[in-house]
């Protein structure tokens, strides 16, 4: 695809703001209540304009709100991609499922040592990581089959309301209730199930109630919830807790991970299907006849699983371009962020390109991260400032975490140290640049830290917004020609404008378009 161009000192810098979307001005809004004069100004004096992040925008269905793996997928892609929830969903409505081989040959081996399947996931409608009803598709098809079914339900609390996992469990349970050999066995909150940061203290306790029936004893989901209600825990913290007489895994069982976003499903999978998992001692480890996940973990997991629904990784991605030119990039981010700007802004392709160097910062170790609001954003600057100097990279891409991780823990006054912290980065990633010319980029994949406070109850707002995202050129000296703008657009439209930026022809695979405009002239 031909597009003209508008070449401007290296570097061009990709700076993604996780979770910094553009929100009404009011008390909820962290943006706004923090002291944040470098952005001000950015906003006030540079280019800039507003991106899509969410529904048909990002490949999700209508009004569903976007999140960090398909945002940084549709920005690395420069197309919007398709994503695996409105995928599944066509899938089980068209009653697809049933025919997939690996499905079938797990019931054909359950039936054959007449084990249970358990079926592992992210109880909610969040759609972010799983959607409930996959996993009520996925306990109808094993149990109409003749294969006894046990739920591992993990609470959300983050990509949904913080209390609101009661209402989900109650329809979880009426849309099974005709089932007679399916039933929940087990609970537990994300933190403990979903981890993406080797804390294997957490991943244990839950590890241990699927495995073993190791736990708190209750009588009911909705008693396990309520408990954890009474002392002041939300759905994202319910303590690993067994359901009846549920009492773990036996020889012949098989487990399938009905989340089918890879980030947070790799290491409770890795504790059931890996035979050389080292992360803590389990207390059991059943042999297991079947293990299924909903998409491709990671290149080591698939080893010893199997994947209903396998993508092939996107091709022409923006890393991709600028390596088979011979040019020099870098990717960094703190480990929470960390997989979003390599794996998945390479479109899936866990393989580092020619000439792309890679920095990661660990994340700190503390339980939540209102806690350390400022993370680990001052050693990535650190990085970056001196990245920049080197003047080595044609292309930097970073991922600041913060506004992501402290908007989900709904803790206000740490959301807006979190915001104040970034506005500092901001500022010395703009003097850096300054001394070596060049472009920055700033933008989001995706809203939250703009809105702390449910607009509805009044309590604290944890999950991701579909508002849109600001998009901002900063330092070319382009941006000092005031007939230079930046056009409305779709985190699809990003990979295009670099490539504008960086001089290089954007392929036909690429189909979103880039956003400068000078005068009446696309670029």
């Amino acid at each position: 695809m031909t597009n003209m161009t508008l070449k401007t000192t290296k570097p061009v810098i990709l700076c993604i703001l996780d979770g910094w979307g553009a929100g009404e001005s009011s008390d909820n809004n962290a943006i706004i209540m923090a002291n944040t004069p470098v952005y001000d100004a950015m906003i006030n004096s540079s280019p800039n304009s507003l991106l899509q992040t969410s529904g048909m925008a990002v490949g999700l269905p209508g009004g569903q709100m976007g999140n960090s793996e398909v945002g940084h997928m549709n920005i690395g892609g420069g197309r919007v991609v398709k994503q695996e929830l409105p995928r599944i969903f066509d899938a089980i409505k068209n009653n697809d499922v049933n025919d997939i081989d690996c499905v079938k040959k797990s019931i054909d081996a359950l039936k054959k040592s007449g084990g249970t399947i358990h079926i592992l996931g992210l109880l909610s409608p969040g759609g972010v990581h799983s959607h409930q009803d996959h996993m009520v598709g996925l306990a109808r098809l094993y149990e109409l089959a003749g294969v006894p079914v046990c739920v591992h339900a993990f609470t959300d609390g983050r990509d949904v309301p913080p209390k609101s996992a009661l209402d989900f469990i109650q329809k979880f349970e009426t849309d099974i209730a005709d089932l007679e050999n399916a039933h929940i066995a087990s609970i537990c909150g994300r933190y403990y199930a979903m981890d993406r940061d080797n804390r294997w203290d957490r991943v244990i306790k839950s590890h241990n109630a699927i495995s073993s029936g190791q736990g708190i004893k209750v009588s009911s989901a909705a008693h396990a919830i309520n408990a954890a209600y009474d002392t002041d825990l939300t759905d994202e913290f319910i303590e690993p807790s067994i359901i009846g007489d549920y009492s773990g895994m036996r020889d012949g069982d098989a487990v399938i991970m009905a989340n089918f976003r890879a980030d947070r499903a790799r290491e409770i999978m890795a504790t059931f299907v890996d035979p050389n998992f080292d992360g803590f001692e389990k207390s059991a480890n059943p042999h297991l006849v079947a293990a299924l996940g909903m998409s491709k973990y990671s290149d080591h997991l698939i080893q010893y699983m199997d994947c209903l629904f396998p993508t092939d990784p996107l091709k022409d991605t923006l890393g991709e371009i600028v390596s088979d030119h011979k040019l020099k990039q870098l990717r960094i981010a703190e480990t929470e962020k960390f997989a979003h700007v390599t794996f998945f802004f390479n479109g899936g392709n866990e393989d580092l390109y020619d000439g792309e160097d890679r920095i990661l910062i660990p994340s700190p170790d503390v339980a939540t991260y209102d806690l350390k609001p400022e993370m680990s954003a001052p050693k990535v600057t650190d990085e970056l400032v001196e990245a920049i100097a080197s003047e080595k990279f044609d292309l930097i891409v970073v991922n600041f975490a913060n506004p992501d991780m402290v908007g989900h823990t709904g803790v206000l006054n740490a959301a807006i140290k979190a915001v104040e912290t970034i506005d500092n980065s901001l500022g010395r990633l703009k003097s850096a640049l300054e001394k070596v010319g060049g472009s920055m980029l700033v933008t989001a994949d995706h809203g939250n830290i703009e809105l702390m406070k449910d607009p509805s109850t009044g309590g604290p707002h944890t999950a991701h917004t579909t508002n849109m995202v600001p998009f901002i050129l900063v330092g070319s000296k382009a941006a000092s020609d005031e007939k230079l703008s930046l056009k409305d657009g779709a985190l699809c439209d990003v990979a295009p404008t670099i490539l504008s930026l960086m001089g290089l022809e954007q392929p036909v695979t690429m189909t979103g378009s880039s956003l400068i405009k000078v005068g009446d002239r696309d670029c």
